[in-house]
């Protein structure tokens, strides 16, 4: 008798975990809809996914700040004032590193997430997949008066918008104000709130004074400029160079267009400059990453950075974890004199999860806390792309305001082609056979043309973006 209760028991708790287990599965992921509330109105769940992007509504300092607290937040204030549906959003936090396995889980599963905030960078691929839907509709005038072109164009693949610009992380230079002072550079360094633009020439006479006039006691074995090839992290710097003599890189189709005579030039420039020694030797087999710390330790007068990298290194040197210097912003300089600048835009793209009502409440919170003026001053926490939260907060965040007239500086360094996280793979080892000599500049160009714009077609084959 005892031995029938305790199976009994047993068999009934297994159901309910298995219950358990399948509501949790599906619930992770998807939202659903049905179901009335008190008020008569239909019920409608959606959920939200992001990568941590920064902590608290507004502020790390707030109570209990953590990374979903913003979506939290404007959720509820969604909810408050939507008078369609009981909406109820879920909001999840992924790490970064498994974001695309746990989308590609759910997506084969039926069960994507209907919203992502997220760069654009990062999720690109999805809308070439065909995940994603367009969101031209709830985009208005006044958001594309207010949000710069350049930022659109970031977000923009084929004829339509796939993704809402919230806020971005742009990359510029960063140079070491005290190294160029004590090599006698005065000339040539930018305000503390500005981003500096110098011609080629002015660069070039930078490179030169910091070789040849630093203190070598105050700067023993110190270089002029940071480069790195060892692989595909930090690339968006090389691809800036590549584009410093004019080559535009992508043609209207999408590919390749770097072997010409400003493709050619830009590589001689780089394997010129290395050669000399204006640069960190065996670029070859240096990374963003080792780049970054001989900068901070003053090894390197410019480097790489963004607005992230930039704050942290700021904040190490405040704690003593890094040397203190004078650190500022400058733009890749170019031949034309006109400065490049680019950026990682970060925003929001709605999954096709073919749920009309979902897909119809997903698009309307994008553009909620997309838009709404109290929500978009969070983008504070990065760099905001809209030109009024940038003007209102110059005061508190000068840097906001010099971005901001950056913007018509920026170029979209993946052209928003297909294959690009493949694309990525190609460059490095052509740049690495320039620095030891196996390839001239001619040559590694023209490879990594001819192998990327493979990786491209063969990408296009199952791109919906260009299918006609």
């Amino acid at each position: 008798m005892f031995k029938k209760r305790l199976l009994s028991v047993m068999m009934a708790s297994v159901m309910v975990l298995t219950v358990a287990a399948g509501c949790s599965s599906k619930d992770s992921a998807s939202g659903g809809s049905g179901g009335t509330g008190a008020n008569g109105k239909e019920n409608v769940e959606i959920s939200l996914w992001l990568t941590p992007q920064w902590k608290g509504v507004f502020d790390a300092t707030e109570q209990n700040a953590d990374n979903d607290s913003f979506f939290k937040y404007a959720a509820d204030k969604f909810a408050k004032q939507y008078d369609k549906y009981n909406v109820k959003v879920k909001v999840q936090v992924v790490a970064g590193d498994q974001r695309d396995e746990l989308l590609n889980v759910n997506l084969n599963g039926g069960t994507p997430p209907d919203i992502f905030f997220e760069s654009v960078f990062a999720m690109g691929d999805y809308a070439h997949r065909g995940a994603l839907v367009p969101l031209n509709d709830i985009v208005d005038e006044n958001a594309k008066k207010d949000i710069p072109q350049s930022y659109w164009d970031n977000v923009t693949f084929g004829e339509n918008i796939y993704f809402y610009p919230f806020s971005h992380n742009p990359g510029t230079l960063a140079y070491n104000a005290d190294m160029f002072k004590a090599a006698g550079l005065e000339s040539f360094v930018g305000g503390e709130k500005e981003i500096k633009t110098w011609t080629l020439s002015e660069y070039e006479q930078i490179l030169e004074g910091l070789k040849t006039k630093l203190p070598k006691d105050k700067y023993p074995n110190a270089k002029p400029m940071a480069l790195y090839a060892l692989n595909n992290q930090g690339d968006t710097w090389n691809l800036a160079y590549l584009r410093m003599f004019g080559n535009k890189f992508f043609d209207d189709q999408g590919n390749l267009v770097t072997d010409d005579a400003s493709g050619v030039k830009a590589a001689e420039w780089l394997q010129k400059i290395y050669k000399a020694g204006y640069t960190n030797p065996g670029a070859e087999s240096v990374s963003s990453n080792d780049a970054n710390a001989m900068f901070q330790n003053q090894k390197l007068g410019i480097s790489f950075t963004n607005a992230v990298l930039f704050n942290n290194a700021k904040m190490d040197m405040q704690s003593g974890k890094a040397p203190k210097f004078d650190l500022r912003l400058a733009n890749i300089p170019s031949e034309s004199g006109d400065p490049l600048s680019f950026t990682y835009v970060v925003g929001s793209n709605v999954f096709n999860t073919g749920d009309e009502k979902r897909t119809e409440v997903a698009k309307e919170f994008v553009k909620f806390y997309s838009s709404d003026p109290e929500l978009v001053k969070a983008s504070k926490n990065s760099v905001p792309v809209r030109s009024s939260v940038a003007s209102e907060l110059k005061d508190k965040f000068p840097i906001f305001a010099a971005y901001d007239a950056n913007s018509k500086s920026l170029f979209n360094f993946t052209g928003n082609v297909p294959g690009y996280s493949q694309l990525r793979q190609q460059l490095y080892p052509e740049l690495q056979a320039m620095y030891i000599g196996e390839k001239t500049p001619a040559q590694a160009v023209k490879d990594y043309q001819s192998k990327g714009n493979a990786v491209i077609q063969k990408a296009k084959e199952s791109s919906t973006v260009y299918k006609k």
